[in-house]
């Protein structure tokens, strides 16, 4: 668990078309709080059933599943639920995020079950903190949970002081609840201070959890008629028997938001995006690559904004692009590519304080990719330096070098025909009519040739260049 600190179907329209429907995909939702929120469940109940809304967790712990968890709390009231259950399944996540979820659980209007489902599940680290949080916790037969220490996302090693303060504080907020819930604040409390994980069996004996079920079914069952006390110290009876599940599903902008905050995603959607734009500069007009690489762009911004980022990564991302620019244009024989090259894996690697594997970057994509737009990035640069130190001929000078043949003799003036063009021209001396020439320069529109048998002489040739 991380501790953050911080209309016209023209082929140039229908790209566009696209784009902007893209675009309201992705952005329309978010600016609905209510966008897909009252989409009909899974189940109905029939009259005088009682109705559990379900929500499935089985995702790191971050700011897109808070949202999806704010959302089921808020709604469950107005469905007319009974409860909330979860079924949890997380390696762990961001403490903000799970302080937020938290405290949405403790303050629900309506009992909140977690459940640790199915077999092979586990509420680690920060999925801890949210299984003590619920009313009822319960845990299925194979699963686990615990190893709730922080860790810091600050680079480097942070100082003593500053770890046990952030301990301290982690261990204060998971009290504050455990102990109100009449949960063993102890064993609670041995979970943060030396990440102790406990089985299904020795969760129950150490009065963590309330109960191990197998099913949803079975845990409704062994509910239905229990006397539970809120945080608040109301009481109630939950009636759960024969209960209706309505699973609340995913909107299409938390299943987007979820799909991007993979940090492998998004920093493929960045480096893909960065190359499009290039492509858009060095070819202007064509919009299409310059469209789409700005919403790659954007899109990954985006979801890096919602993970926690190491800034001294990011000065790194910066000094690989700054190398594998001088080495495509001054030439540094491969080291300078070699350094950018390197500097863009450390940096990506680097680049998120991942708590847990999960929310990290993939050491083989990481590699993979900068590899790949370092090669890609080097030629790209290299072919438009060189295109732009190239000089453009056109009109006269375009003609120097090219053959020509006398159209009449030429006494030293007279026509030549240059790539089926007729132009004037003058030789040093005269030149029967049908000669094979060379053009070797010119004054204003004046073609200078020679006869195309003589050797070319070294050096540069005295021309007349335009006033």
């Amino acid at each position: 668990m991380t501790h953050r600190s911080h209309q016209d179907r023209s082929p140039r329209a229908l790209p566009r078309a696209v784009l902007c429907a893209l675009l309201l995909a992705v952005f329309a939702p978010a600016f609905s709080g209510h966008a897909f929120a009252d989409q009909p469940s899974a189940g109905q109940p029939l009259a005088g059933q009682p109705l559990v809304d379900k929500l499935v967790l089985a995702d790191t712990i971050q700011p897109v599943t808070s949202d999806e968890l704010l959302r089921a709390v808020a709604r469950a009231p107005s469905d007319g639920a009974q409860a909330l259950l979860i079924e949890l399944d997380t390696p762990g996540g961001l403490l903000d995020s799970t302080r937020t979820m938290a405290g949405a659980i403790l303050s629900s209007r309506v009992p909140v079950i977690i459940y640790v489902s199915p077999a092979g599940a586990r509420a680690g680290s920060a999925g801890f903190f949210l299984l003590e949080s619920a009313d009822i916790a319960a845990m299925a037969p194979g699963t686990n949970a615990g190893a709730a220490h922080p860790v810091l996302e600050f680079g480097g090693q942070p100082d003593a002081t500053m770890s046990q303060k952030i301990e301290n504080d982690t261990e204060a907020f998971l009290r504050s609840y455990v102990t109100r819930r009449g949960r063993n604040t102890d064993a609670a409390v041995a979970a943060v201070q030396s990440s102790h994980s406990y089985t299904a069996e020795e969760a129950l004996s150490q009065h963590l959890i309330d109960l191990i079920a197998n099913n949803d079914a079975d845990l409704l069952a062994h509910l239905d008629g229990r006397d539970i006390t809120r945080i608040d110290g109301s009481k109630t009876t939950l009636h759960l028997a024969r209960a209706t599940i309505a699973v609340i599903k995913p909107t299409l902008r938390e299943q987007v938001l979820g799909w991007l905050v993979n940090p492998n995603i998004a920093l493929l959607f960045l480096v893909c995006g960065a190359l499009l734009i290039y492509l858009e500069f060095n070819s202007p007009g064509t919009i299409v690559p310059g469209a789409l690489g700005t919403l790659m762009v954007l899109l990954a911004v985006f979801a890096l904004d919602l993970l926690p980022i190491r800034y001294t990564a990011v000065l790194l991302l910066v000094a690989a692009f700054v190398l594998l620019i001088l080495e495509a244009k001054i030439g540094g024989h491969g080291a300078l590519a070699i350094a950018g090259i390197a500097c863009l894996a450390f940096g990506m690697l680097t680049l998120i304080a991942a708590p847990v594997p999960e929310l990290g970057v993939n050491p083989l994509i990481a590699i993979s990719i900068s590899a790949a737009f370092g090669a890609i990035t080097v030629f790209l640069v290299r072919l438009a330096v060189r295109a732009r130190k190239r000089k453009t001929r056109i009109g006269p000078d375009a003609m120097v070098g090219r053959a020509a043949t006398a159209m009449e003799a030429l006494g030293p003036e007279g026509h030549v025909l240059v790539e089926g063009e007729i132009w004037n021209a003058t030789a040093d001396a005269p030149i029967p009519a049908g000669a094979a020439l060379r053009v070797v320069g010119r004054d204003h529109l004046l073609l200078r040739v020679e006869p195309a048998s003589l050797p070319r002489t070294p050096g540069p040739r005295p021309s007349h260049p335009a006033a």
